[in-house]
């Protein structure tokens, strides 16, 4: 046995192409070390001295009586070579060995002289530069310069296979033969992944470095190579390294057994760069549209930091649809996506009196900046705006909870600091919001916003403010607004600018805080606003038409309002300690009762008095007070003086509690009641029903993950037999000291398997890439699943390797996740004392088996008595396969249901059945 710097580690394979036969270098290695090693032993001839001319001949041959003298005729061959011929005409050939070689044979490395064979057995292996060879035999025949490698066939066990690394490439044959002369090789039964597939060929047989010819060859994306559940197979291929792989007559075989699916040619690009090509549509039928093609399209790799996929649908009662789906990145700079889709819908036929025709479209568009880009400016997009209808008609998905969405908001923002002193703040935005159930939109476009940070002009240069002149600050704060308020129907229409509103507003906000008598914070804050508007209205008596006219008038306008506040308020701690052998140690509660006092003034000024004639004889004229600064952005000021006290009170509980645990040094700190508030206030200004509601909002933990979070109002006046309130207590008028006119009670509660086990760090799927989520609704799945039209996937797959799955039929540790939602509402503003809304909603999914999963979302409406929209969910995990039904039986016009068989891989994501049965939109 023969060691040379055994290597200690050895590199990293990594699946990839046949690109270990590139380049037949590696291969000379084997040979040069045979060469160099036993240079010994071979012979060589050295050029004659050219000093030496005379070479002595014995020219006499025995038995022959003639004697010939060859000595001239030698000399003056000899002399003309030495003339001719340079001793340095042939230059030595540059070493080819540069660097290290380790080889190895754990049994024995055998060099045999003889036949000029070098034999290494027994976990052999032979390491150069990036290149490794590992097999059980490895045979260098540098008399034939060839090299082949081999397992060990013992008991009838075939181990250690030829296994060839180079860079990230790698080989699995059984055996391998290469000629180094030639640059040609044999290869048998070899295993390699291509792109996601993986290829086993019984002869491999490689011309050059960019052709290989294979026969009887399997292409499966099954992991299971010795027995994959499907695979491809045809009797030849070519293959061309990173290019791609073309085959004969290729038929499709699942558990070994041939299917009649096949092709008479194939053709596999296998580039690892990505590029454009046509995405295969979907080809089904529905009962309202035909038959249909979807999702089919282009994909324009446009380069390394933008793609493009336009896809389309096509129905043959005429109903289309088109799509553009781009996404760009680039590294610590940006990253995001557009989507764009419109969609033709037609329903029934021509001619029918069912019959309809509308377009629906949706745009969404994410953009999110790096941190690291700029830290003083961001530029950020989330924008999801189009028809009010469009994810309840949409005919290319099925996505119930987007469905429930009622609200579309979009922003696009960009922000900037300037670092100077004092701090400068500049935001643009366009925002967007719609209510797809009245169809109004609301978008401001553009507002900004511009502010400069805190001046304490009082403060001193060097040490801690104290007092209240030291705290003294204000800023300066400006927003400006076009505000444009419109309906779906005029949406992108030149009259949705028609009753556009621009104003402005300017604040200065002076305040300062300090402490009284040690224990007590009191703050004095007083803002002055400068409000800007671009139109006013005028309204005057029309005695033609005897009505009261609103007339706009356009123009610069503007008034100045400002008010005062002030505030005290203290922490008031209670701690009761009930002794260390109780269970309960500890009890403290926290309080932070403040008092505040607002005054807002009358600004009379703004407003004028308009006499309207009565048909009363005995009224001249009533008299209709307003102002012109009604009906524009930001609305009129105040006319009514305001005085209030305000009173607020909040309360936290906390326990300390004997740890479970008998090693815990410390009691268990818990919360038994979190942020319990009052709030009310006395209107010192106010002639009757001073007194406003008292308010209270609190939350209290049950359990981990399970809060019970309550709100409600107290009113201490009572109703008249008209159920208005009146000027008296309620406790004076017989009855309670507080009327509870409206509460509510909401309970979230979210558990799963994994809560029973021990907790371990985990990436999290981001909620951005959830479809629901990024349409505005919940991004869990408490109403529904989404599913994209022709991918089977409803659930997560958290466990990648299942090769450690127990096949048990009983598994103790199912994987299981709950969502419970439940909330209540009750309302008495005027005696009605009835609940108004009372739902429970839920959703679960579990694996009964290692590749069954089942989920469900549904609730119960106890107010209506009736269930709300439900989805049943199951999959089957077919190992390369996958399998999906998902079925929505109740929920109005958004019954239907999905079936779906397809491939796992992307690669072969085109090779799927579905089938689905639309929601009725005639409901």
């Amino acid at each position: 046995m023969l060691t040379f710097e055994l290597s200690k580690t050895a590199p990293k394979l990594l699946n990839n192409r046949f690109s270990v036969l590139h380049t037949p270098r590696h291969y000379y290695i084997l040979i040069y070390i045979v060469l160099f090693i036993n240079s010994a032993f071979l012979y060589a001839q050295d050029l004659p001295n050219k000093n030496d001319v005379n070479i002595p001949v014995n020219t006499e041959v025995e038995g022959d009586t003639t004697t010939v003298n060859l000595t001239p005729v030698l000399t003056e061959r000899v002399t003309i070579a030495t003339d001719t011929v340079k001793n340095d005409s042939i230059k030595k050939k540059q070493e080819f060995l540069t660097g290290v070689v380790d080889y190895y044979g754990e049994d024995y490395v055998f060099m045999d002289q003889v036949n000029q064979k070098i034999y290494m057995y027994n976990k052999a292996y032979i390491v150069y530069g990036d290149m490794r060879i590992d097999a059980g035999l490895i045979v260098l025949d540098y008399n034939t310069n060839e090299v082949f490698a081999k397992g060990i066939d013992s008991a009838g066990a075939y181990t250690q296979r030829p296994v060839f690394v180079q860079a990230q490439n790698k080989v699995e044959p059984d055996s391998i033969k290469f000629n180094t002369k030639t640059e040609k090789a044999i290869i048998y039964n070899s295993r390699t992944e291509q792109n996601g597939f993986n290829v086993l060929a019984e002869v491999t047989k490689k011309e050059n470095d960019s052709v290989i010819y294979l026969r009887n060859v399997r292409f499966t994306t099954s992991t299971n190579l010795e027995d994959p559940e499907y695979y491809f197979y045809t009797r030849k291929a070519k293959f061309v390294p990173k290019k791609k792989i073309v085959t004969g007559l290729t038929n499709m075989y699942i558990a070994n057994v041939p299917t009649p699916l096949g092709l008479p040619f194939a053709y596999f690009p296998l580039t690892e760069d990505r590029t454009s090509g046509f995405i295969i549509p979907s080809i089904g039928d529905t009962n309202e549209r035909g038959f249909f093609f979807q999702n089919g399209g282009y994909y324009f790799a446009i380069n390394d930091y933008v793609d493009l996929a336009v896809l389309g649908d096509y129905y043959t009662n005429g109903s289309f649809g088109l799509r553009g789906e781009a996404g760009y990145a680039l590294r610590y700079k940006f990253r995001g996506n557009l989507n764009i889709r419109y969609e033709n819908l037609i329903n029934s036929e021509r001619g029918f009196d069912d019959f309809s025709q509308s377009t629906i479209y949706n745009i969404r568009w994410n953009h999110n900046q790096d941190t690291k880009a700029n830290p003083s400016s961001r530029f950020a997009a989330s924008v999801n705006l189009g028809s009010s209808q469009y994810f309840r008609q949409s005919i290319n998905q099925t996505n119930n909870a987007s469905g429930l969405v009622n609200t579309l908001s979009s922003s696009v923002s960009y922000s900037k600091t300037f670092e100077t002193e004092p701090q400068v703040n500049i935001s643009t935005a366009a925002t967007h919001t719609q209510n797809t159930n009245t169809q109004e939109i609301n978008m401001s476009l553009p507002n900004v916003n511009a502010s400069v940070s805190r001046i304490f002009p009082f403060a001193p240069k060097t040490g801690v403010k104290k007092g209240a002149l030291h705290n003294i600050n204000f800023q300066y704060d400006v927003t400006a607004e076009n505000r444009i308020q419109t309906t779906d129907s005029l949406f992108f229409k030149p009259e949705m600018f028609e009753g556009a509103e621009l104003g402005a507003q300017h604040s200065i906000p002076v305040s300062t805080n300090f402490k009284l008598f040690k224990y007590l914070s009191a703050s004095a804050t007083t803002s002055l606003r400068e409000t800007w508007v671009g139109n006013t209205t005028n309204r005057f008596y029309d005695e033609a038409t005897d009505a009261v006219v609103i007339d706009t008038l356009k123009g610069f306008d503007r008034y100045f309002t400002y008010n005062f506040s002030t505030s005290i308020g203290t922490t008031i701690y209670g701690q009761f300690n009930l002794g260390d052998d109780k269970k309960i140690q500890k009890l403290r509660h926290v309080m932070r009762p403040s008092v505040s006092y607002n005054i807002n003034p009358a600004f009379d000024q703004y407003y004028e008095e308009l006499q309207v004639p009565t048909a009363d004889p005995d009224v001249a004229a009533e008299v209709v007070e307003f102002s012109r600064f009604e009906n524009t952005l930001y609305g009129a000021p105040g006319k009514v003086y305001s005085s209030n006290v305000g009173l607020s009170l909040s309360n936290t509980l906390e326990a300390k509690v004997r740890d479970k645990d008998t090693t815990a040094t410390e009691a268990k700190k818990i919360v038994l009641l979190n942020n319990l508030n009052f709030t009310t206030a006395y209107n010192l200004a106010g002639d009757s029903l001073p007194w406003s509601p008292l308010r209270f909002t609190g939350s209290i933990p049950v359990i981990e993950k399970l809060d019970v979070n309550f709100n409600g109002s107290l009113d201490p006046y009572a109703l008249d037999n008209s159920n208005n309130r009146i000027d008296e207590f309620n406790i004076n008028n017989g009855g309670s000291l507080f009327r509870l006119t409206n509460a509510n009670v909401s309970i979230n509660y979210s558990f799963s398997s994994k809560d029973l086990e021990k907790k371990q760090d985990g990436d999290e799927t981001s909620r951005l890439d959830d479809e629901t989520f990024a349409n505005g609704g919940r991004p869990d799945d408490l109403f529904g699943n989404s599913q994209d039209i022709g991918k089977g996937n409803l659930f997560k797959d958290d466990d990648k390797d299942k090769s450690n799955v127990d096949q048990a039929w009983y598994n103790f540790t199912i994987p299981w996740d709950l969502r419970l939602a439940y909330t209540i509402t009750y309302g008495n503003q005027q005696r009605q004392n009835e609940i108004s809304s009372q739902s429970l909603m839920f959703s679960t999914n579990v694996e009964l088996a290692p590749r069954w999963k089942v989920g469900a979302s549904s609730g119960y409406d106890f107010t209506n008595k009736g269930v709300t929209l439900t989805q049943l969910r199951f999959q089957r995990d077919l190992e390369s396969w996958q399998m999906s039904f998902n079925w929505t039986p109740i929920g109005a016009q958004n019954t239907a249901w999905y079936f779906f068989v397809g491939i796992k891989s992307s690669v072969l994501s085109d090779i799927k059945y579905d089938k689905r049965r639309e929601p009725d939109r005639n409901l």
